[in-house]
Order: structure tokens, then C-alpha cells, then sequence
């Protein structure tokens, strides 16, 4: 017999089924985000089993004093994996950030991937950029994060101070001059010597990310491991 919850539930999915971001199809009740198909079909980096070596790990070796990195699948543009980014950031479903964050998590976690880890910190949005979208997507995975490890978020110890635009068609060398000095640390209490997970939503050459940990290394011996969803070859 279905408790009042499950029943109210069911219901509200029988009258707005829930649908699969990627190929639109219905979700069963078991289901959340991405169907069981897309699932298995999700091009899954594997860099949590290596994630001291792999390929987005060493976008930062020599740059900031990381540990691990690690991101659940490969993005390419218009793919039906960068759908899931698309939703979440460009449609309104913040809800698709934090489910995310919960299944990257709970996969990361079976090879230790949070091992050591005192506090995540989610990339921030500029104000403005915060206002237009009323959400910020990487606090949301960041969000599921948490509620799968049980690790604090932090969301006020760096701020982005401005947004000079859109990176998605600048080379290497563009996005590097696009996020330097974008970000302050605003709060440094507790943050010392500590081993920091960042989270964003999609790394491509590291330069965000790279740019955020700068401030955070202001904190004083701090050492930082990068998890994200999707991973640009």
C-alpha cells in the first residue's frame, strides 16, 4: 500500500509525467533526470576510478596544488548528453543540477574519490548573471554533493565579480584573459589548510576553475580536488 507521500507522487506524475532530459522520453517512478537507456548510454569518462592522472586532471598540474579531478561524462556541444547541461542552465531546471550532483556523487564515491575532502565549493555566478538565471547551477550539483557525502557547501567564501560573457566559442588563450581577475575571496574563516572540492558545471580548459582556486589559495596551505558533469575533450 502507498503511503500518502508516494501516493501523492504517483499522482501528480500520472497527470505531469516526469520525462528524460536527454531523449524525452517518460520516466518510470524509479527514475530521476535520465532514463535507464540514456543512462547506460551516458559517455561516463571514468576518471573517478584514475582521477589523479587522467586527462582533466592535468589541466591542472603545475597550475594549483590539486589532488583529483574528475568529471561523470564527456560533453560535446548539441550531443545528447550536453542536453542535461542545457536543461539546467539554459531552461530553468536547477532540480537537474542537484539530481546530477547526487548521481555523479554516489558513482565517485565507490572509488574514494571524496576521501579527505573538508568542504565543497561551488564556482560562483556573477550577481548579474545570478539574477537573470535565479539560480546558480554549480551550487545545485554542488547541493547534491552534500547530500550524498555529507560535506559542507560553501557558497560565500569566493565571489565572482563580474561576467565579461559567454566562453562556449573562445579558444584556449580567450577564456584564460575572460576569467582572470573575475573572482574575489570574500570569506576565508575556516578555510586554511584545508583540502577543497570546487564544482562546476562543464570543464573544458580549467581556466574558470584555475581562476576561482587562485583566490581560494589566499586562504593559506589549501589543496583542491575539481569534480564536475561533463568533461570537453
Amino acid at each position: 500500500m502507498l503511503s500518502p507521500v508516494d501516493f501523492i507522487v504517483s499522482l501528480f506524475n500520472l497527470i505531469s509525467p516526469k520525462q528524460c532530459v536527454m531523449c524525452g522520453c517518460r520516466l518510470a517512478a524509479s527514475e530521476d533526470v535520465i532514463c535507464t537507456s540514456c543512462n547506460m548510454d551516458l559517455p561516463r569518462t571514468g576518471f573517478s576510478a584514475r582521477p589523479y592522472d587522467n586527462d582533466m586532471a592535468k589541466l591542472f598540474w603545475g597550475r594549483i596544488p590539486v589532488e583529483r579531478a574528475a568529471a561523470l561524462f564527456y560533453y560535446r556541444a548539441h550531443s545528447d548528453a550536453s542536453r542535461i547541461v542545457y536543461s539546467m542552465k539554459y531552461f530553468d531546471h536547477p532540480e537537474v543540477g542537484e539530481l546530477m550532483g547526487r548521481m555523479a556523487a554516489e558513482e565517485f564515491a565507490v572509488n574514494g574519490f571524496f576521501d579527505g575532502i573538508d568542504v565543497v565549493v561551488p564556482v560562483p555566478l556573477a550577481r548579474k548573471r545570478l539574477r537573470e538565471r535565479g539560480y546558480n547551477q554549480s551550487f545545485e550539483i554542488a547541493r547534491g554533493v552534500g547530500e550524498v557525502t555529507s560535506l559542507p557547501v560553501d557558497r560565500k567564501a569566493v565571489k565572482r565579480k563580474s561576467f565579461k560573457g559567454s566562453q562556449t566559442r573562445m579558444n584556449r588563450w580567450q577564456r584564460n584573459d575572460n576569467v582572470k581577475d573575475v573572482f574575489m575571496l570574500k570569506r576565508a574563516d575556516g578555510l586554511a589548510g584545508k583540502h577543497i572540492l570546487i564544482v562546476d558545471d562543464v570543464v573544458t580548459t580549467g581556466a574558470t576553475v584555475i581562476s576561482c582556486a587562485e583566490e581560494l589559495m589566499k586562504c593559506g596551505d589549501v589543496k583542491f580536488s575539481v569534480m564536475s558533469l561533463g568533461f570537453t575533450k
